[in-house]
């Protein structure tokens, strides 16, 4: 998992609450447990006009010019910024690793769905929760501004606007760690590889007929 540390991106804005995560990454291309492979068919729905397909490539298809990804204003954005209860509905994380592999490194919205937020961690996602009024005058800023970009800086837990104003942002202990570390839950147990290893030398000595030793 790549570790978060500081993020400098333009921050593309998505006016639209309760998003789900059909609308995210809609069913018909949950084909795969693997990572990647999901980026191309993200908000599939709204970034296309025709019905794609696991076989036909975003350059296959017929782009809705209209939905605010496929601007060139947010070409290259790395920052969503959504409305209330974002990654609401079924828990998939393949919506986070859609996410990701368009680009996203962070979403910030006034709220996000329990699951949805945890499977951000456990991805290298960001999820920022913020208040709905500082959430709206973002949405202003980016609104009149092309480029408008965020510096987030996790260890420090805050967001650096163009003006030079600070916003900050709480994170949990263990979700921060995970994200600096660049740890998913494998990489948190190989954290304790030395303590693994001694107990299964332990384990060994004391119970050998488990291994076809004799006692």
């Amino acid at each position: 998992m790549k570790p978060f540390t500081t993020l400098i991106g333009v921050v593309a804005p998505l006016d639209r609450a309760n998003i789900d995560t059909d609308q995210i990454i809609p069913k018909q291309f949950l084909k795969s447990i693997r990572r990647t492979g999901f980026g191309d068919n993200l908000f599939d729905a709204w970034r296309f006009e025709d019905e794609g397909s696991m076989s036909r490539t975003p350059n296959e298809r017929i782009i809705n010019r209209r939905f605010v990804l496929n601007q060139p204003r947010y070409q290259g954005a790395s920052i969503l910024l959504a409305r209330e209860n974002f990654g609401c509905g079924s828990s998939r994380e393949h919506a986070v690793w859609a996410l990701d592999e368009f680009g996203f490194r962070c979403v910030i919205a006034p709220s996000f769905a329990d699951i949805f937020f945890n499977n951000c961690f456990k991805s290298g996602l960001l999820p920022i929760v913020l208040e709905e009024e500082i959430v709206d005058q973002l949405f202003r800023e980016v609104a009149r501004t092309p480029g408008y970009a965020l510096t987030i800086d996790l260890a420090a837990q805050t967001i650096l606007k163009p003006d030079g104003s600070m916003l900050s942002f709480a994170v949990g202990a263990h979700q921060k760690h995970c994200l600096l570390g660049g740890l998913d839950d494998v990489g948190l147990t190989l954290e304790h590889t030395d303590a693994i290893r001694a107990f299964e030398t332990r384990h060994r000595a004391a119970n050998p007929w488990l291994f076809g030793e004799a006692p």
